[in-house]
Order: C-alpha cells, then structure tokens, then sequence
C-alpha cells in the first residue's frame, strides 16, 4: 500500500530536482502564472499541459498553480475582479439577483463583470509569474548550494 508523500518531502522534491534552477523557477512561476488565470476548472489540465508541451518539472509546475487553493480561491477571485475594474475605470461592484436562478439569468448577470475579471486574471498571472521566477530562482539556488546533493562515486578509468 502506498503512502502519500507529506508537503515537506514534496518540497524537498522540488528543491532537489535534476535541473537547473533556471527550470525549476521557470516551471515554479508558470504555475504561479496558472494558479492566477482566471480558468478555473482547467487549472490541473493547463499544468499536464505545461508538462507535456514545455517539458517543464509536473511537481514544480504543480506547486506554483497551488498556490490558488480552497484557503486563497476568495482573496485571488476578489482581487482578480479589482484590478480588472480598476484597469477598465469601473466602479460597479458585482451584484447578483438571487430570484431567477435559470441559466439564462446567471448568464446576463455575470456577463458585466467577465471582461473585468478576465483582465485582472491575466495581469495578475503576469504579475505573479514576473515575481515568482526570480524568488523561485533565489531560493532554490541558495537551498542547493548549502544542502549540495551527495556525490556519486566517480566512474572508473577508460582502459585503452
């Protein structure tokens, strides 16, 4: 029976990949760029995405679009809206008639506001992403150089 790994041994994880720290911080910040978009639902399918497409880390990719979790989904959705209302100089807040719950409804209620949340999405992802590398970078580049990873033991000479 397999065990699940605990968030310490899947940093670790990531801490201690065989890349570079380049790609570990570049797949960290794409899946920050992820965990702020505003595709929700598509978010594991854009990482599998990512991993197959890019050649990208799936654990580091993976730990960057969860940083958009059930604890922070409020914050990031509110924020999104925020900033997109501030880019486009509306200030509408969201509204919602709970009357007519029909489909039609919801739609013609929530359409206002997807140009708002879509643009305070990409530019928050952007934003994240921007961010994201270089702390990602820093901190996996000073992890590795004081926990350096143990040395094989070096092949034996070519015989000639």
């Amino acid at each position: 029976m397999a065990t699940i790994p605990s968030f310490r041994s899947l940093l670790k994880q990531v801490l201690h990949l065989q890349e570079s720290p380049q790609r570990t911080a570049l797949a960290f910040a794409i899946g920050v760029f992820i965990a702020f978009s505003p595709t929700y639902g598509l978010h594991t399918a854009m990482v599998l995405f990512c991993t197959w497409a890019l050649g990208l880390n799936f654990l580091a990719l993976m730990v960057g679009a969860f940083i958009n979790n059930p604890w922070t989904m409020v914050p990031i959705l509110g924020a999104t809206y925020w900033v997109g209302a501030l880019l486009l100089d509306r200030s509408d807040g969201p509204s919602f008639d709970w009357q007519d719950l029909s489909f039609s409804a919801i739609y013609e209620q929530v359409m206002p506001y997807a140009a708002p949340f879509f643009l305070g999405g990409f530019v928050l992802s952007l934003l994240g992403a921007v961010l994201a590398y270089p702390l990602a970078y820093y901190f996996v580049s000073k992890h590795r150089q004081s926990h350096p990873p143990a040395q094989a033991e070096p092949l034996p000479p070519i015989k000639m």
